[in-house]
């Protein structure tokens, strides 16, 4: 279905035309270079370009007042000095006289970006765009932003397209106050917003920006606040932020449109964020929200000062969409105290209002870590701009074979799918070791050292690069992981995560040196003991319970899979498992992101019909919705809540409730 690239130059023909410290980082080389590495890296000839239109005074209106409007449009005709008493009445924005041409372009391109998405043209899309949204209010600009750009998609796409139900996800690195008010007392949009707070410090310095501002009336619970009260945040404070808090409430909130709010001023060397986040993770975060409403996603440019680390993070976020595998995560060491406080603030407030988070603990009873300094003291006053030193983002491999499948005859290929041949020439040390360690003598067969030996192949065929992905249709899928971890692991640098789902007996002694992470989820207590790298997981009724599934995918096998930091995941489908296939898909589609998408999918023979969906899931295609969740049961919450806590200390991503410890101490609980 492709993914949209939103651009026009116009949008570029505007500047501040005075002297303004506040404003004066806000240029038109900032939709310049993005555009340009876009070109340069060969992602917008990857695109579907959708021209702009110009937004009506009707769509405007969906979230501006009519006096606004009017007085915005004047702006052409003013003198420069009436421009600048103009903006006096607002909060740190500037006009030009082509502004208000530009900002009705920058909305009319959200919507056009919503009607291609809504209308089927396009699974997604990117629209680059001046001036940005989320700050600009009813009745006043702020913020740079003069028209509320993706507030008036939301509206739009609830009119025109009866859309139910839209996530908004704000991470920019300011809160978007706009946005908040514009939605705190409507069900329907669930908006998210981290931000830089500094309890109150930093612009916009409003109140209402903290945790326990949760909305008004019927909208109480649908506004999710997570203030940043210190800086220099790094890829685990934000992969946290999505494991335990967002991503639960997101998919029990179940969205029909995600909007993203795409602010990079959250990214590395940026003068306003002072953040440490690598323009890598915004790959992550874009592919953590693609399953969510069938992949419907938009994301919409907003703040991000520094030119670099701007770039490269559209670049990833664009290449993401198109549904390459993200990068390996880089400099995962777990939050750090003040994320885990903000983070069991925010759990605790808002679990009155989500079954996902009823288990969450109390509000903290002691003034959290950073409470006490300034927003001087919060910063080193000697860093600058130039200081920070980041790497190029590595080159995300895009294998000619985006998945190859092992299938026994009879059994026909997908469409965009490479099928692997059965071995022929065997190579005899690997027969040796087949035959000594997996094979009894009743199958000792050319068939089950074909079955096997290709097995291998495909894997050393993953670690070349020269196919991405695999799926693997066995007899014994038991066998089959007996014959792959093993060998996987045995390259000097390879980490592997197994995921098992269902029961069954599972190798664990592949699990001793640390080179395989095992978690198993079924619904029997594992007779084998738990360690810190076989980590059993027992639901009851199963993996029938979505919601509880959901809850342990969510909460234990992404952070531990983000931290393990694997080089191939292998993904195993148990006899009578019990997920259901939109769970399972779900899962699959998850899991892409570790690993640079290096995934082998073992499937016990008897779940022919779902070869096809999951070779689906292995090219990219979003996993369909769950539909709105039910609470989890009881007894799943407490198992998972109980393994999560005895792993904590081992996992950092694991960590979600803070304690009352030393303020320079970053190791959370």
């Amino acid at each position: 279905m492709g993914t949209a690239l939103i651009y026009d130059e116009e949008m570029t023909r505007y500047k501040l035309l005075w002297v303004d410290p506040l404003c004066k980082i806000e240029v038109p080389e900032r939709l310049i270079v993005s555009y340009e590495a876009l070109v340069k890296s060969g992602l917008a000839d990857r695109c579907v370009s959708v021209p702009v239109r110009e937004a009506t005074d009707a769509d405007i209106l969906l979230v501006h007042s009519e006096e606004y409007l009017q007085a915005v449009k004047t702006t052409p005709f003013m003198t420069l000095e009436e421009m600048q008493d103009f903006c006096a009445q607002y909060g740190d924005v500037y006009f030009h006289p082509n502004i208000y041409h530009c900002a009705t372009l920058a909305a009319g391109a959200a919507l056009q970006l919503v009607d291609s998405v809504m209308t089927g043209k396009v699974r997604n899309g990117m629209a680059l765009v001046r001036p940005p949204g989320h700050h600009s209010m009813h009745n006043a600009a702020s913020g740079f932003c003069i028209f509320n750009n993706v507030a008036i998609a939301a509206q739009y796409a609830k009119q025109k397209y009866g859309v139910k139900r839209v996530l908004i996800v704000d991470w920019d690195i300011h809160h978007g106050q706009g946005v908040q008010y514009c939605f705190e007392d409507d069900p329907s949009v669930l908006y998210f917003s981290w931000h830089r707070y500094e309890h109150q410090k930093f612009w916009p310095k409003l109140r209402e920006s903290d945790f326990d501002s949760v909305g008004k009336e019927k909208g109480a619970g649908f506004n999710i606040n997570v203030p940043w009260n210190k800086v220099d945040m790094q890829n685990s404070d934000y992969l946290s932020i999505f494991h335990h808090l967002l991503l639960p409430i997101a998919y029990e909130f179940c969205p029909d449109l995600v909007l993203v709010c795409a602010g990079f001023d959250s990214a590395i060397g940026d003068p306003e964020g002072e953040m440490c986040a690598t323009p890598d993770i915004f790959a992550h975060l874009t592919h953590l929200l693609m399953n969510l409403a069938g992949g419907k996603l938009c994301a919409v440019l907003e703040g991000g000062y520094n030119l670099t680390s701007l770039a490269q993070s559209v670049c990833q976020t664009v290449q993401t969409l198109l549904g390459d595998p993200p990068p390996r995560p880089a400099n995962l060491d777990g939050p750090c105290q003040s994320t885990v406080e903000s983070l069991h603030c925010v759990r605790s407030t808002h679990r009155q209002y989500w079954s996902c988070l009823k288990h969450a603990a109390d509000l903290p009873t002691f003034d959290v870590s950073t409470k006490g300094l300034s927003l001087d003291e919060s910063l080193d006053s000697e860093e600058s701009e130039e200081e920070h030193v980041w790497p190029e983002p590595p080159k995300r491999l895009t294998p000619a074979i985006r998945a190859a499948l092992l299938l026994p005859d009879g059994i026909t290929c997908p469409d965009g799918c490479y099928r692997q041949s059965v071995s022929e020439c065997l190579d005899p040390l690997i027969v040796t070791k087949l035959k000594e360690n997996i094979l009894t003598d009743s199958e000792d067969d050319s068939d089950a050292l074909s079955t096997f030996s290709s097995l291998i192949d495909l894997v050393e065929k993953m670690e070349k690069d020269e196919v991405c992905s695999g799926l693997a249709l066995v007899h014994d899928v038991s066998k089959a992981m007996k014959c792959v971890v093993p060998h996987a692991a045995s390259a000097l640098k390879n980490r592997v995560l197994v995921i098992c789902v269902g029961d069954g007996k599972v190798p664990i002694h592949v699990c001793e040196d640390g080179k395989v992470l095992m978690v198993q989820l079924s619904n029997k207590e594992s007779q084998e003991p738990e360690s810190r790298y076989f980590i059993p997981v027992c639901l009851k009724e199963g993996c029938t319970d979505v919601s509880g599934f959901i809850q342990a995918m969510l909460s234990l096998l992404l952070p531990l899979g983000y931290e393990y930091d694997p080089s191939l995941v292998v993904l195993v489908q148990m006899s009578d498992s019990g997920l259901c296939e939109s769970m399972w898909l779900q899962l699959t589609s998850l899991l892409r992101g570790l690993a640079q998408g290096h995934m082998l999918v073992l499937m016990q023979k008897g779940n022919e019909a779902r070869v096809s969906p999951t070779a689906s899931s292995l090219l990219g295609d979003p996993a369909p919705s769950l539909g709105p969740l039910v609470a989890p049961l009881p007894e799943n919450v407490d198992s998972v809540e109980m393994l999560r806590h005895r792993l904590k200390a081992d996992w950092k991503l694991l960590q979600t409730i803070a304690q009352e410890i030393g303020r320079d101490d970053e190791d959370g609980s």
